[in-house]
């Protein structure tokens, strides 16, 4: 474990560009750049540092179509665009006029869509940004605990940098996540126990001899990692017109997604490339597994653990690292916290299907149906504007949905056969 240090200035040369640091979110100590992740003073967890130069619109703009246009504002090096990578980022924001009307809403409403990524899912953003730090701290096998999409986008990844791989998932995960990860070719080991269980497996492995070189992205590369989601802020920002949205709504798992999208908007704020406005961050999660959200409701600051029971299994993660910065962007913005049920998942899903043709998973029905929920119970203005994130693909949990949608009837190939089906459907 690094000793606290104080930073030193960096250069345009760095192999962490614009990064300086580590520093503890809870006591402050600083550590210099390295595989770190726990505060050896209070045991807090770290995050990045940064010294930002000057950075304009302009140069956001002309970089690639990707996250690496943003390279300047995050952990990597000024080549990191150019090293085997997804390439991940600028993904749709789609205008959801047909979903604004169908819940009321009178206020301009955007669909973020992430399903557009590589692997389908927000995930690759963040393995990027983990992959390059592993590069620059000689940790040459990419490794995660996952309950899906981080799977598919660590496997995917390595595969692109010709790394070797090992993913560990639990047990119950949907087959359409285990197949798609098995088929970049990784080392898949499914763990009997829930999420919790194969993170605290993973947190155990780091420092074996066996796993001395592995990157653990969303463990001791975690400081990294959770930087990747950032872009999802800047580029919300960006393709508004280089403006923040008056309300934003976020599904929460471990929370990390929630945080960044705040950190992301209050770096463009003190980097002078938006006009600071105010906006609300919403979180949303399945009452099956809503740990912030009860926290929240109590009014407590400390998120208390619960076992997981839900279809969402993406956002099943019942002690989330970053509970406790959710709840205080949400609080500190004037939003918050809604939980939805199995039942209402699925509707979510089918509602954005059919609105806006954008077919999300289980995360995005968890989204979709807060969004309806906080607007019912009038926590959620339908006149503001507002921008939804869609964590990922529908069809990579396909078992969600499929009890609920098939063919309307299975004919003869006739035209009566036709005419009588429609008939009988009126």
């Amino acid at each position: 474990m690094s000793t606290a240090i104080l930073p030193s200035a960096t250069t345009t040369t760095s192999p962490f560009g614009s990064a300086s640091h580590l520093q503890c979110r809870e006591c402050g100590a600083r550590y210099s750049l390295g595989a770190e992740y726990a505060c050896i003073e209070c045991f807090g967890p770290l995050e990045v540092g940064y010294e930002f130069g000057t950075v304009t619109r302009e140069q956001i703009e002309s970089g690639p179509l990707s996250i690496w246009r943003y390279s300047a504002l995050l952990p990597v090096s000024a080549t990191a665009a150019l090293e085997p990578n997804l390439a991940p980022g600028f993904t749709k924001l789609v205008r959801a006029d047909n979903l604004a009307r169908a819940l009321g809403m009178t206020g301009v409403l955007w669909v973020k869509d992430d399903s557009g990524n590589p692997t389908h899912s927000f995930k690759d953003r963040v393995v990027a940004v983990a992959q390059s730090a592993a590069r620059r701290l000689g940790l040459s096998t990419l490794s995660c605990a996952s309950t899906g999409n981080l799977a598919n986008a660590v496997a995917a990844a390595a595969a692109r940098g010709a790394q070797p791989s090992v993913v560990l998932i639990p047990s119950d995960l949907e087959p359409g996540k285990v197949v798609t990860t098995a088929a970049y070719g990784t080392t898949l080991i499914a763990v009997e126990g829930n999420y919790d269980d194969v993170n605290r497996l993973c947190s155990e492995l780091i420092g074996d001899p066996v796993t001395d070189d592995w990157g653990f992205v969303n463990v001791n590369l975690r400081p990294y990692y959770a930087e990747g989601s950032k872009t999802l802020g800047y580029e919300i920002a960006e393709q508004l017109g280089w403006r923040l949205p008056q309300q934003v709504v976020i599904p929460i798992a471990s929370g990390a997604l929630l945080t960044k999208v705040d950190k992301g908007f209050r770096e463009f704020i003190d980097l002078g490339l938006v006009e600071e406005t105010p906006y609300r961050i919403f979180g949303a999660q399945a009452v099956g597994c809503s740990p912030v959200e009860q926290a929240f409701r109590a009014g407590h600051d400390v998120v208390r653990p619960v076992r997981p029971d839900t279809i969402a299994k993406s956002l099943a993660i019942g002690n989330p690292a970053d509970g406790p910065y959710a709840l205080d962007v949400v609080r500190r913005t004037g939003g918050s916290i809604g939980a939805v049920t199995d039942e209402e998942i699925v509707e979510g899903i089918r509602l954005l299907a059919e609105t806006e043709g954008i077919f999300a998973e289980t995360a995005g029905g968890v989204t979709v149906a807060t969004l309806r929920a906080l607007l019912r119970s009038g926590e959620l203005d339908p006149t503001a504007e507002t921008v939804l994130l869609n964590t990922g693909d529908g069809l990579k949990t396909l078992d969600a949905v499929s009890p609920h949608v098939g063919p309307a009837g299975t004919i003869a190939p006739s035209v009566s056969a036709v005419v009588d089906l429609l008939g009988g459907a009126a």
